[in-house]
């Protein structure tokens, strides 16, 4: 177990964050060497009701979700049933004949993007912006959201095939840029494995780690566990978030059609450990093999060229930091904004869940909380340095 001064600071810490209401409630776990050394929960998932954060408080992912995509993707590829550098257009034909855009100009790409440019975001598609490619991808997000609760929702591969039929943003592998490549990646494990992408998730990565609290939606005797979402109110306070965003739906009360690879889960903070403890302990957990150790290290490594790097370099946040398969990897220690170990890796979501692995360390952190446009907040930041200070 952690000393108790650092689990009274780490408390603290929380506490104080809640209090300024910067969040509303959260949980906070710490693993090391596989054992869980720390655990705490502060806050409420509720402010209406005054329903507290509990162990099972189950929160939407978002982001935190592709790294159980990549890890699909990898089990694919320990097959022989995809090679890296097949091009997408091979199981999604709207990947055919793509176009890129330059200088305000359609032209036809150098090459196809391939797999191995959505593992690592170097595919060109992007979640917004103000080209064309960006300005396309804003328009095909409000369908799928306005589609959403209608007779004809779009599905996983609709979408991933009419991505793939607006331009790129840049020429594939010439640069970095976060989007919607994983989102493309559910949609090829839905084509090699003739499943839907929920149901190849639930039989080979679910369900073997015992991840019960972890889907696309929730059963009705599940959602009172569903923490509620919370945004600044512009006066120093907190008021609820419930929109649609990024073709998710909101409330989790139905099986939805589009199952997103970039951010469609729900979890909780036990079943999220499952499965950062399962790629420290080398592709397993409790007996199950799900990945090799080779695959686990190949996945867990940085893999952007020079090049590519500049466009990653560009988040300020992340700086002492590469990129690969869908995660965020610790290349150079001084340069990074937080104390930490070199190659930890791990990714956040866009309400705050967060994990983050170190295997020279043997120590997982994990974070979970619902707060709109949080990312890696400054309080997931203050907590991960009073652990890793401690060591």
């Amino acid at each position: 177990m952690l000393e108790s001064n650092i689990t009274n600071l780490l408390k603290k810490t929380l506490r104080a964050s809640i209090d300024n209401k910067e969040i509303a409630g959260a949980n906070f776990m710490v693993i090391k060497d596989g054992n869980e050394v720390f655990y705490h929960e502060d806050g409420l998932a509720d402010l209406e009701t005054g329903r507290r954060i509990s162990r099972n408080s189950i929160f939407r992912l978002y982001s935190m979700t592709k790294p159980v995509t990549a890890t699909a993707v990898m089990m694919l590829l320990e097959r022989g049933e995809i090679d890296l550098f097949d091009p997408v257009s091979r199981y999604i034909p709207g990947f055919k004949n793509q176009r890129v855009e330059k200088n305000g100009e359609r032209v036809p790409v150098s090459r196809d993007v391939t797999i191995h440019d959505l593992l690592n975001m170097t595919s060109g598609l992007v979640y917004g912006g103000t080209d064309t490619a960006g300005q396309q991808t804003d328009i095909l997000f409000q369908e799928l959201d306005s589609r959403l609760h209608s007779d004809n929702p779009m599905s996983t591969m609709e979408f991933a095939n009419r991505l793939g039929q607006g331009p790129l943003s840049f020429e594939p592998g010439a640069y970095w840029q976060y989007g919607t490549s994983a989102d493309v990646l559910g949609a090829i494990v839905e084509s090699v494995s003739g499943m839907r992408y929920g149901q190849f998730l639930k039989k080979e990565i679910l369900e073997p780690l015992e991840m019960n609290d972890t889907g696309f939606w929730l059963s009705e005797e599940k959602r009172n566990r569903l923490a509620k979402v919370y945004q600044d109110d512009g006066e120093g306070g907190l008021k609820v978030y419930t929109d649609s965003h990024l073709g998710i739906n909101h409330h989790m009360d139905c099986e939805p059609v589009f199952e997103s690879g970039g951010a469609g889960l729900v979890s909780t903070i036990d079943d999220a450990a499952k499965f950062t403890t399962m790629l420290m302990k080398q592709g397993s957990y409790n007996g199950v093999q799900l990945l090799k150790p080779r695959t686990v290290q190949y996945m867990t490594s940085a893999s952007l060229t020079d090049g590519q790097q500049k466009g990653f370099d560009t988040w300020h946040s992340l700086q002492g930091h590469s990129y690969g398969n869908q995660m965020r990897i610790m290349t150079d220690t001084g340069k990074a904004g937080f104390i930490g170990g070199k190659g930890e890796y791990g990714w956040d979501g866009w309400l705050g869940a967060y994990f983050s692995n170190s295997p020279q360390d043997g120590l997982t952190v994990l974070f979970m909380v619902q707060k709109k446009d949080a990312g890696t907040m400054a309080i997931t930041r203050k907590l991960h340095n009073i652990v890793f200070s401690s060591l």
